[in-house]
């Protein structure tokens, strides 16, 4: 699934706000007449945008595979659109079933702000040290507990982190990381503190105490949602980018 998480109130279904999850239900009860619980791979937050989201539904509708796709997306907004559609093995669980999940975040480097794609980047006018950045980056990769880049109560903060890539395309940084999964606002945070790190705020070894864990008032801010997309969520039996091997030689390169 592709959207623009602009005009949405995060993924997860909200009584009274618009939500991607509230849209898809919507979208597959006018396809089929039947309500169902839509299951997503990731409960993106407000603004977050997705090119891969990965969601599983059952229906009784017998309509299929092709025939079921088109009807959806001519029951979807604008912003919203199922890019593949297939029948999953019976229990398949998105979120469960995940090995990992990708996102990339954009900074975008221009003197002046940017407008066209002022809904797709942060802009950060002051120019930042990507080499800093991947040196700060290196020190994420692996199995830390995040405490420090969380918010609220967690059933437990350890994470593996796979691979955390920081790269300049002409004015933009993009910042691409790949885990097993994601705590809340944990992408966002770790972006600020790279940021600090380009602005020559702190150094690796400060991201590295970072991991400790320390008192989360240590890292300061969080990057604002809009910049961060959810390229794609990966599963067992799929060739992956991010295993281990390629995992050193993308945050050493």
């Amino acid at each position: 699934v592709e959207y623009d998480g602009a005009d949405f109130k995060g993924f997860q279904r909200q009584r009274s706000s618009r939500t991607v999850q509230g849209v898809l239900e919507a979208a597959v009860q006018a396809a089929t007449g039947n309500d169902v619980t839509v299951a997503g791979a990731g409960r993106t937050d407000r603004g977050v945008h997705a090119l891969g989201q990965v969601i599983a539904f059952r229906t009784q509708s017998g309509l299929d595979d092709a025939t079921l796709h088109r009807a959806m997306n001519a029951h979807l907004p604008a912003d919203v659109a199922i890019r593949e559609l297939a029948t999953a093995a019976l229990g398949f669980d998105p979120r469960r079933d995940a090995t990992a999940r990708v996102y990339e975040y954009r900074i975008e480097q221009r003197p002046v702000r940017p407008v066209l794609n002022r809904a797709r980047a942060w802009h950060v006018g002051q120019t930042l040290d990507v080499a800093r950045m991947r040196s700060a980056a290196a020190e994420v990769v692996g199995s830390h507990d995040f405490d420090a880049f969380t918010a609220g109560v967690q059933a437990s903060t350890k994470r593996d982190v796979l691979a955390l890539e920081v790269w300049r395309e002409a004015s933009t940084i993009h910042i691409r990381i790949a885990a097993n999964a994601f705590l809340y606002r944990m992408v966002r945070r770790i972006v600020a503190t790279l940021v600090r790190a380009g602005r020559r705020e702190i150094d690796a070894a400060d991201m590295a105490a970072l991991l400790k864990p320390a008192p989360r008032s240590q890292v300061r801010g969080t990057a604002p949602a809009h910049g961060l997309t959810l390229l794609r969520v990966e599963y067992p039996n799929v060739e992956s980018r991010y295993n281990r091997q390629h995992m050193t030689q993308a945050v050493t390169s």
